[in-house]
């Protein structure tokens, strides 16, 4: 199965846990990683109460306790040494972005050299934020706002 098939499966999966935007609302942007992006990790612009935003703390996506969040620094996503993790300064496997519709925005990645790293202007302010402090917690707040 190509990687574009699994992405669009998983984009049909869990587009129950992202609420629809209304028009005059942003596209939600998806995040998705691992081998073949076929890992949903979260919204990156869902309201925060929203169980699929990175930015709700209860919730799966937004947790520092949950292996898959990339909130998790000791996490396969949240860990700086982790190939598939956005805060990976040499990665190219790098969690992509996407919206429902399955077009990309890039990825999401503090790596600066990225073939394709997104240019959607205030996610660059937070992966260079991260990629300047190196604090994690910071970048949460950073991204998501006073919790």
């Amino acid at each position: 199965m190509k990687p574009t098939s699994l992405l669009i499966i998983c984009l049909l999966v869990f587009v129950t846990l992202v609420p629809s935007a209304t028009p005059q609302a942003p596209k939600a942007l998806l995040l998705f990683g691992g081998q073949d992006h076929k890992d949903f990790l979260g919204c990156l612009n869902c309201v925060d109460s929203s169980p699929a935003s990175v930015c709700n703390g209860f919730g799966k996506y937004g947790s520092t306790f949950n292996t898959d969040s990339i909130w998790n620094s000791f996490g396969r996503y949240g860990s700086s040494f982790s190939e598939y993790s956005p805060w990976n300064s040499f990665t190219d496997k790098a969690p992509i972005i996407v919206d429902r519709d399955g077009k990309s925005y890039g990825y999401f990645s503090v790596n600066a050299f990225h073939h394709d790293r997104t240019r959607i202007k205030w996610l660059v302010v937070v992966l260079d934020f991260y990629d300047k402090e190196g604090d994690l917690d910071a970048t949460k707040e950073k991204l998501c706002g006073d919790d």
